[in-house]
């Protein structure tokens, strides 16, 4: 097994991608002005990385397959059933992405059965289930990022109802501050009745935004740019209501946020890393045209409210700082090169590693072979293999790898 395998991944250019900052990663023209959504940088089907070997090119998912436990180590290819547990990705979100939710991984499990059962196609748009996995996420922020995480505290949103004006016709629905029944209630509205209570919200924020009152740490500026993305043929998203339930979350760059099942996200703008289970299940509650199942996003949501989490990482070592969760599918590390600290070395690992350089050059040594990484490039280390990197001065990876 080569030590070190150079990767090619595949960029998603989905619509509310950036336009430079991947290009830029990758040294990639982008001419056309394509928005560069995201970076895939694993096995997934809808976009496998492809591993650059001695003797020429193969998928990473055909590479794992011919020899799981060389690769992945023994414990990871056991568990995992001869599969790479983790999706790792960059992401540059322009415009907010959809209200969305994951399942665990026993509802996953059972949701697969189910719609197999009922001959419903994996491709088919209103499928829920693709996979039977759950769906964690760790991001570590990248440039300043703002997301939706987790819904907010009762006394809250009682006092959201209460002093927006737009919205006292909910606060009836409210009056025993469970979140569980407000949120049922809204997902459940006729669209025209949703459209009378979103109207004078949007004639306010309108009219904030032409004085230049309105600032991202405010749900109205997230709710403004909803209103110009998802108004169709006149109808309002629902999805907005959620902006002004939800916790409103900025993360410096630098910091991270782990997202558990059942917790309500949304990521609205800003670049990140984010590591994920390998899995395509998704419910959505609005801010998309794609499907949007409201039983069983109910079904599935955390509706206990959650403070959020910032997560600082772990100092391992004066170059690595790692990210703990509770997904054993994953683990996410920093390594921030300076020029006090140019070396590391890491020992065999029990269980192969993607590496992604983000900034500067570095050096990777492994059984007397070397290779030069620069920007934008993306590395795997086989289990078992011990590395030497070098920096030439400043320089940041990210690493992925199981977490367990």
């Amino acid at each position: 097994m080569q030590a070190i395998i150079p990767l090619n991944g595949v960029v998603q250019h989905y619509d509310w991608g950036g336009f430079h900052f991947l290009p830029q990663l990758l040294s990639t023209p982008n001419a056309e002005n394509q928005p560069f959504a995201e970076l895939w940088m694993g096995t997934h089907k809808k976009g496998t990385a492809t591993a650059r070997l001695a003797e020429g090119e193969l998928s990473l998912a055909e590479l794992i397959n011919q020899d799981p436990v060389q690769v992945l180590g023994k414990e990871v290819a056991t568990y995992f059933k001869g599969r790479l547990p983790f999706l790792f990705k960059i992401l540059d979100v322009r415009k907010m992405l959809s209200i969305q939710a994951h399942p665990t991984k026993q509802s996953a499990e059972v949701g697969y059965q189910q719609e197999n059962e009922k001959g419903i196609a994996l491709d088919a748009f209103h499928r829920n289930y693709r996979d039977d996995n759950h769906k964690p996420e760790v991001m570590v922020a990248l440039t300043d990022f703002w997301l939706l995480h987790g819904f907010q505290s009762q006394e809250a949103i009682a006092v959201i109802l209460k002093e927006n004006p737009a919205f006292q016709p909910l606060q009836a629905v409210f009056a025993d501050q469970d979140i569980k029944v407000l949120y049922q209630h809204i997902m459940e509205l006729p669209q025209d009745t949703v459209d009378e209570i979103l109207a004078p919200l949007k004639e306010h924020l309108d009219a904030k935004a032409a004085k230049g009152a309105l600032e991202k740490s405010s749900p109205d500026y997230w709710a403004k740019l909803a209103f110009e993305d998802y108004t169709r043929d006149g109808h309002y998203d629902r999805g907005i209501f959620s902006i002004y339930l939800f916790n409103l979350v900025f993360i410096p760059k630098g910091k991270g946020i782990f997202q558990d099942a059942g917790v309500p996200h949304a990521y609205l703008e800003g670049v990140n890393v984010e590591l994920m289970a390998n899995s395509d299940n998704v419910f959505r509650g609005g801010l998309t045209p794609k499907h949007i199942d409201v039983p069983e996003l109910l079904k599935h949501l955390v509706f206990t409210p959650v403070v959020p989490k910032v997560l600082d990482g772990e100092k391992k070592n004066p170059i690595v700082t790692s990210f703990a969760t509770p997904a054993p599918d994953f683990a996410l590390s920093r390594l921030h090169f300076t020029s006090d600290h140019r070396s590391l070395k890491e020992e065999a690992a029990t269980t192969a590693t993607i590496y992604i350089v983000m900034d500067g050059t570095v050096e990777v040594a492994s059984q007397g072979k070397k290779i030069n990484f620069q920007k934008g490039a993306v590395f795997l280390i086989p289990a078992q293999q011990s590395i030497d990197i070098q920096s030439e001065g400043e320089g940041l990876l990210f690493a992925a790898k199981a977490g367990m």
